[in-house]
């Protein structure tokens, strides 16, 4: 850029010869010069101030444009990023079919100490003794007055009011830290299938929430999946009709003098368990330690229904039938001789009470429950045959209920399966299976014939497998367990309004040692199934060790015992399941109607 001098000596001269002074010129030269240098300023200011006018308006444009996307976006609850080391505390809850909780999430606060913080640790020690009398002072004492110690302990779990008690004592060193427990909120409803739960990896500000127990052990991985995104675990139990089944089953237990009892209710076109029992039971919010000596069913942590495998009688007897009548040997009206003698192996097969029933149809076999009329018809069906039809009836192995003790419920099968073997089978002793078990195998006779699985999970339609029977051999047989009820040895399981079909089951219990059986225990079963004309559900009842007070001379056998508490039960489930009853006319001939 050309500068121009401020006194220009050639307009200096010129202004000298008129006579004009020089200082004039350079005065006028600084002022252009001056004004050349604010308009250049201006120009370059205006240019940044445009700059960044710009800038803002983009940097507000994408702020809007922002925050109108996240108005205009369904709410989210933000996720943090944290390391795999993390303890994760955060547990899904679990409902019934209904969408009703059943296990839930409480948040709570632990209780800790530093010791070198603390200012009287004594009187801590006391007042905390006050508030937790379960604490051992003398320990308490130790720890807090110990120099080298930094850390520990006092409680795991503690409700608001103890909190506020501790907070009161007034101890800098006693401080608390969030956690959150699982709650149970029904109590000791469903404590067996769902199991409990405890602490596993724990830290000041959280603790690990992990399954030790039933349905939440077996699913701990899913219930503690952030993918979850809260979504609960909708089980096929249903709430009120769970509760309905323990209230009579403790009922029947109490009245009987059982040892135990066990009830299994299942759908027999979805296999939904909608409600199982096992009796004693326990609060899993209180869960009771693992017995280390005794037998493991004396603890109420034991689950009869899918634990307990035990000889169930005559109940089996159906399934010898059925599976002669299948195989087309017989149909039910052919003739059976059951007169004595018969003897299989050098044994000699008896009768209850050493009945004579002579000969008889099949299906009076099932109504009277002869035990030589059912071994004829295992000898006819033959060893390998008998053995291939109680394997897809799913007596072979455990049951694939979704609780992790089923896998401990192992039927026990006889070591060599004999032709005497397969005559005690037929009948209910020699093989010993969970009512779980037999749950599932009515519910093959039940729905027309096709295997069906156990399961807790809550099903939308009918879930059949492999047909085992046919549609008319699966009919003949409900038809024989309807007569069982209305004719034979279960006439306690008739409940008003709904046709009930069913076995009963009655097997000596055996003795621990091995030597033999007990002649004044038994296992009393009943194996139902309703309405009968078109079954919807099975319902088994297990009582270990009834008995029966009320006549002339106790009495053991399922038909006292074990049937009428299942009637009991069916009569106040049925209505609860939507089942509504049905009359004969007969039956309402002295109705008068008042009202149309």
């Amino acid at each position: 850029m050309t500068r121009t001098p401020l006194r220009p000596l050639a307009r200096i001269l010129e202004a000298r010869q008129r006579g004009e002074n020089p200082d004039a010129i350079e005065r006028e030269n600084i002022r252009i010069r001056h004004e050349q240098m604010r308009d250049k300023a201006r120009v370059r200011a205006e240019g940044r101030l445009l700059v960044l006018g710009v800038l803002f308006f983009l940097a507000f444009g994408t702020i809007g444009a922002r925050m109108g996307l996240l108005a205009a976006s369904e709410p989210s609850e933000p996720r943090a990023r944290a390391s795999g080391a993390s303890i994760l505390a955060s547990r899904a809850d679990i409902t019934d079919r209904r969408g009703r909780v059943l296990a839930t999430n409480m948040e709570t606060h632990s209780l800790y100490a530093h010791p070198q913080q603390m200012i009287e640790p004594i009187r801590a020690a006391d007042e905390l003794m006050k508030i937790f009398p379960d604490l051992d002072r003398e320990r308490m004492v130790k720890d807090f007055t110990d120099p080298k110690r930094k850390f520990l302990w006092v409680k795991k779990k503690i409700s608001p009011e103890q909190m506020q008690a501790v907070h009161d004592i007034g101890e800098p060193g006693l401080l608390f830290g969030p956690r959150e427990m699982r709650l149970y909120p029904n109590g000791a409803l469903a404590a067996h299938v769902l199991g409990g739960a405890s602490f596993g990896r724990e830290g000041v500000a959280s603790a690990e929430v992990i399954g030790t127990a039933g349905l939440e052990k077996y699913f701990d991985k899913e219930l503690r999946d952030p993918a979850r995104e809260g979504a609960p675990l909708e089980l096929s139990i249903d709430l009120t009709v769970q509760a309905a089944t323990e209230r009579v089953l403790d009922a029947g237990m109490r009245l009987l003098n059982a040892k135990g009892a066990a009830s299994v209710l299942m759908d027999v076109h979805t296999g939904e368990v909608i409600a199982i029992a096992s009796l004693p039971d326990f609060d899993p919010n209180d869960r009771p330690r693992a017995p280390i000596s005794g037998s493991p069913s004396d603890s109420p942590l034991f689950n009869r229904a899918v634990q307990g495998v035990y000889e169930l009688g005559s109940t089996f007897k159906i399934f010898a039938a059925a599976q002669a009548m299948e195989m087309g040997l017989v149909t039910p009206d052919t003739m059976i001789d059951t007169r004595p003698p018969f003897k299989v192996g050098g044994h000699r097969i008896g009768e209850f009470e050493g009945h004579n029933y002579g000969e008889i149809p099949v299906e009076e076999i099932i109504i009277k429950s002869s035990n030589r009329g059912t071994g004829k018809l295992a000898l006819a069906i033959g060893i390998e045959r008998q053995q291939e039809f109680l394997k897809s009836l799913g007596f072979f192995e455990p049951t694939k209920l979704e609780i992790v003790e089923a896998a401990g419920g192992q039927p026990l099968l006889p070591s060599r399966w004999t032709d005497l073997s397969s005559v005690t089978i037929s009948y209910g002793h020699g093989l010993s299976s969970s009512p779980l078990h037999l749950a599932a195998a009515y519910s093959t006779i039940a729905n027309g014939g096709r295997q069906v699985t156990p399961t807790l999970l809550k099903r939308n339609g009918p879930q059949l497998g492999p047909r085992i029977l046919s549609e008319e051999v699966s009919s003949e047989a409900r038809t024989m367990l309807r007569k069982v009820v209305s004719e034979g040895t279960a006439s306690f399981g008739e409940v008003p309004g709904y046709n009930v079909g069913g076995k009963t089951g009655t097997a000596d219990k055996p003795k621990e040692n091995g030597g033999g059986y007990y002649k004044d225990k038994v296992i009393a079963t009943f194996a139902s199934m309703f309405p009968a004309e078109d079954p919807k559900y099975v319902l088994i009842v297990t009582l270990d060790e009834p008995v029966e007070t009320a006549g002339d001379r106790p009495r053991r056998t399922a038909g006292w015992t074990a049937v009428p508490v299942a009637a009991e039960m069916i009569g106040r489930i049925a209505p609860l399941l939507g089942l509504r009853p049905q009359y004969d006319v007969s039956d309402m001939a002295g109705v008068t109607l008042v009202r149309q």
